[in-house]
């Protein structure tokens, strides 16, 4: 009885803070989904209508929020893929032992991890800038006129996909790196002995015993995609012509505007493709995780 009281004396601290400030709001938003509530709204809240579905409805009649949806899912399926794939890259690369100072690269290749991504993003803009930018700048330095990335519908999308990319390598490469070095440098000796090239052996040796660690990956970077907002909110504020309108972002627009009924549904549908795609990756890697 006294361990049982002092396990839960410590943990109501956390309980009471979870209740409060994660499970509370998120009961409240469910509710407030299913009604018109309004800033205006708040200081009489028992007179907000409820409106069943009708948000929900609204949303796929919203050629707004359609668009974001487009522009979200082409960000998750180009970025999730381009991420996974330049980190493995540059995980091998380490882990060949030809690269000297890895432990530099490490540090290098993960510090905009840890860097703060609105810093990051005001950088990026002045980098992009069609004028002055560095990047332009070194393009015209070879005879090569640069695009207003970030104001040219065609570019931005992509630009901010890259960008998403080169900052979220570092994490994905760190875990890959993990799991590369528990592989046990006995396969590979025996795939050598048995004629396996190098191309063969990450074909059926590396990538199937990688498929626990890919399988993390995926599901880590997918979520973190669906969710992409400070990268349009600091560099081109969802435009031009919304063609960086993210979920998210307008799901922050709405709350913004009052609309706080119209944005908890918007929230809501964002958690169910989370949920969705992640469920999709365990389904989609579960068969080589098993093995």
């Amino acid at each position: 009885m006294y361990r049982a009281l002092t396990g839960w004396t410590f943990a109501l601290p956390f309980t009471v803070l979870f209740l409060l400030f994660t499970a509370g709001p998120v009961a409240v938003s469910l509710v407030m989904s299913v009604t018109d509530i309004r800033s205006a709204d708040l200081l009489d809240p028992l007179g907000v209508e409820v409106v069943g579905f009708d948000n929900y409805v609204r949303l796929f009649t919203d050629p707004k929020f359609v668009r974001a949806c487009v522009n979200t899912a082409v960000f998750v399926g180009v970025g999730v893929p381009l991420t996974m794939a330049l980190a493995l890259a540059f995980a091998l690369g380490l882990n060949s032992g030809l690269v000297r100072f890895r432990t530099a690269f490490r540090v290098g290749y993960y510090l905009p991890v840890v860097t703060s991504i609105v810093a990051i993003s005001v950088v990026w803009r002045f980098l992009l800038q069609p004028e002055s930018g560095l990047v332009n700048e070194l393009l015209s330095a070879v005879g090569i006129q640069g695009p207003n990335w970030l104001n040219d519908e065609a570019f931005a999308l992509p630009t901010l996909i890259v960008m998403a990319a080169w900052r979220n390598l570092g994490f994905a490469m760190v875990i890959f790196l993990a799991g590369l070095q528990a592989i046990p440098r006995e396969l590979y000796e025996a795939a050598t002995i048995d004629g396996a090239r190098r191309w063969a052996q990450l074909r059926h040796l590396t990538v199937p015993m990688l498929a626990p660690t890919m399988l993390f990956v995926a599901v880590i970077t997918t979520i973190a995609y669906v969710q992409y907002f400070e990268e349009p909110f600091v560099m081109t504020q969802g435009g031009p012509l919304d063609s960086t309108l993210s979920m998210a972002h307008h799901t922050y627009n709405q709350f913004g505007f009052g609309n706080y009924g119209y944005a908890s549904a918007m929230g809501y549908v964002l958690f169910v493709v989370v949920v969705g795609l992640s469920i999709a990756w365990f389904r989609l890697l579960r068969n080589n995780v098993d093995r």
